[in-house]
C-alpha cells in the first residue's frame, strides 16, 4: 500500500515539471483583440512626425543608461534592441508616445486612450499605418495585437512572450 501511495505521489509531483506553460494564465485574450479593432481611432493627430529625430537624444540616452526613466517633463522606456520610447507630460496632444531607434530616429508613435489602467493604445509607423494595438492591463502586464487582432506578444514584467511562451524581448522594468 505504501508503495502505491509513493508511486502516485511521485507521479503527481512530476506533472507540473512536464506540463506546458500557459501564456495567458487562463485569461481569454481573444476578445481583447476584437475590442481593440472596434475602438481604434479614426485618425491620428497632425504633426505627430514633427520629431523625426529626438532633439533630446543625448540627454535621454544618458538618463536611460543610468536607469533614470521618470523625468520632470517626460517618461522614458528602454528596450533590449536599443530602441526607446518618450512620453512628454506637457504636450498639446496628451497620451502620445514617440518611439525612436537606437540612433534617435523616429520609428513609431503611439496613442493611448487614457492614463489610468486598464487602457488601450494604437501604434502607427511614420507614414501613418497602424502597426499594432495593445491592451495595457497594468504597469506590468500588456497584450499586443496585430492590426487584424491576432496576439503578437504578452508582456509580463520585464519580459515579452510570444503565443508559445518564448521570451521575444525584454525591457528595463522598474517598480
Amino acid at each position: 500500500m505504501r508503495r502505491i501511495i509513493f508511486v502516485i505521489l511521485v507521479l503527481f509531483l512530476s506533472l507540473p515539471v512536464e506540463a506546458d506553460m500557459t501564456l495567458t494564465g487562463g485569461v481569454d485574450y481573444t476578445g481583447i483583440g476584437d475590442e481593440l479593432l472596434h475602438s481604434k481611432p479614426a485618425n491620428i493627430p497632425d504633426g505627430y512626425a514633427d520629431a523625426a529625430f529626438d532633439k533630446q537624444y543625448e540627454e535621454n540616452m544618458a538618463c536611460l543608461l543610468n536607469g533614470k526613466t521618470e523625468l520632470t517633463d517626460r517618461t522614458l522606456a528602454l528596450f533590449s534592441d536599443g530602441s526607446y520610447g518618450v512620453e512628454y507630460k506637457n504636450l498639446d496632444t496628451p497620451h502620445l508616445i514617440r518611439y525612436y531607434d537606437k540612433d534617435g530616429k523616429l520609428m513609431n508613435i503611439e496613442l493611448k486612450d487614457g492614463a489610468d489602467y486598464p487602457y488601450k493604445t494604437y501604434k502607427y509607423d511614420i507614414s501613418g499605418m497602424l502597426v499594432n494595438m495593445t491592451y495595457r492591463k497594468s504597469k506590468s502586464e500588456t497584450f499586443i495585437y496585430t492590426p487584424g487582432g491576432k496576439l503578437l506578444a504578452h508582456w509580463v514584467g520585464p519580459n515579452a512572450y510570444d503565443q508559445y511562451g518564448n521570451v521575444i524581448m525584454t525591457r528595463k522594468y522598474l517598480e
